[in-house]
């Protein structure tokens, strides 16, 4: 604690001095500031209860939140006006001896003159803040006056370079006008020749016109002839087509057919032969004849060879190829997917779309499918249904999808056909050095857009 000089008053005593008019603004910004640095060395029962409840936040959170509530514990709770002035006086000990001096520090800001004047509040104090509210003022307008007489130089600098780029185009305007009035003395000497050819000429028209008069009238006349002839040979082309399609819709009824009895056919071949194996209880064949062959056995062919050595990179055939393999796992990059095919649509809808082309690929092709998100992109958690045969996963807080994709392919056994759709380049080189085999996701959505 700082004692008090002779000529201060205690916290609460009679006669203390009061301001004639309210604080200034800016010297209550200055005084809540000096309050909210200056709580934090207080503890909980040194404070007023209001303002117990900001004693844990910082400096800036408690000028913010509680700025009222502590401009008014210090005009009406002289204990605690006191505990802040011995904080100020300790952190300000040069400015706050001035102030309780009753001097006027030169060098000092007048509004932390004025906001320490008012928490230590020595005799006369009111007249201190006054006076350094008026020298705050006085400073601002000195300020406000160097900016004016600035401007002022800054707008005659501009005026008399606006006079001189006026003076320079009105010279400039002078020399177009004896250039364009030459020009005009020569446009009407071209005018007099021309009007003598115009005349030559429109004698000339009349005798164009007449002849296209003609040739106008033999076009109309070929144009109706050609108009008959397109009526019948779209009505001629409109029977073509239904003829073709009505051929399309037998031809595909027969091979439904056909399809259902070589299906019925083939398994009843099938069931035949199982029973036939198990009624003559014979064992399985673990010789073939081609292993009597001497011959170097090939490396074993990865799922890429073969697809490069079967169709173009670019064939959405590629695709079916490589999931006809054995135990295919195909995953999925699904937002890589979505964003390239239909970006413009919401995620949810983003999913929904590529989830249902996916159940159908799975449907038809058998094969185990993975679709993988970025958890990143959601805002809450999702509540969604996989459709049956896909299986969907989220990456975890933290994580990548690109992280979830490159797990999964290690998890995999080695030989395993794993197909991989992403456009990331470093996703697909990612699952290439792990054994995985790469597609653009570009392959995938032409596939689901030929189903």
């Amino acid at each position: 604690m700082v004692e008090r000089t002779g000529g201060e008053r205690g916290p609460g005593e009679p006669g203390e001095e009061a301001l004639d008019r309210p604080l200034p603004e800016k010297v209550r910004r200055r005084v809540v500031a000096l309050t909210g640095d200056a709580l934090g060395g207080l503890t909980v029962a040194e404070l007023p209860v209001p303002l117990r409840q900001y004693a844990r936040f910082t400096p800036q959170r408690r000028v913010r939140f509680a700025g009222n509530a502590m401009a008014a514990a210090l005009e009406s709770d002289p204990a605690f006006r006191q505990r802040i002035a011995d904080r100020l006086c300790e952190a300000l000990p040069e400015l706050a001896a001035s102030v309780r001096g009753g001097t006027f520090p030169a060098a000092a800001d007048p509004v932390d003159v004025a906001a320490v004047a008012y928490v230590l509040r020595p005799e006369g104090w009111p007249k201190l803040v006054t006076a350094a509210t008026e020298e705050a003022q006085r400073t601002q307008a000195e300020r406000a006056g160097e900016e004016a007489e600035r401007e002022l130089a800054r707008l005659r600098e501009e005026l008399a370079q606006a006079r001189a780029a006026e003076r320079a185009h009105t010279e400039g305007l002078r020399a177009e006008l004896d250039a364009v009035r030459k020009e005009t003395d020569s446009l009407h000497r071209r005018l007099r020749s021309a009007l003598s050819d115009v005349k030559r000429g429109e004698a000339a028209v009349r005798k164009v016109r007449a002849e296209l008069e003609e040739a106008r009238t033999a076009a109309v006349a070929e144009r109706a002839a050609a108009e008959s002839e397109a009526r019948r040979l779209r009505s001629r082309l409109a029977e073509a087509e239904a003829a073709l399609e009505a051929g399309r819709r037998v031809v595909r009824e027969g091979r439904s057919v056909e399809d259902m009895r070589l299906r019925l056919l083939l398994d009843t071949v099938l069931d035949a032969a199982q029973g036939l194996r198990r009624e003559l209880a014979l064992p399985p064949a673990t010789h073939r004849p081609a292993e009597t062959v001497d011959a170097v056995e090939p490396g074993r062919m990865t799922p890429k060879d073969i697809a490069r050595r079967a169709l173009s990179e670019e064939d959405p055939a590629l695709l079916d190829q490589l999931l006809a393999l054995p135990q295919a796992h195909l995953v999925v990059d699904g937002y890589n997917v979505t964003k390239t095919g239909y970006p413009s649509l919401p995620l949810e809808k983003q999913r929904l779309r590529l989830l249902g082309g996916l159940a159908g690929l799975a449907a038809q092709t058998g094969a185990e499918v993975t679709c993988v998100f970025d958890g990143a992109e959601l805002s809450a958690p999702v509540l969604l249904a996989p459709p049956r045969g896909v299986r969907v996963l989220f990456s975890k807080p933290g994580q990548t999808a690109d992280e979830l994709i490159r797990r999964l392919v290690r998890a995999e056994p080695p030989g395993r056909p794993v197909v991989v759709v992403s456009a990331d380049r470093e996703v697909a080189d990612g699952v290439a050095a792990a054994g995985a085999r790469p597609v653009a996701s570009v392959l995938l959505l032409r596939r689901l857009g030929r189903t």
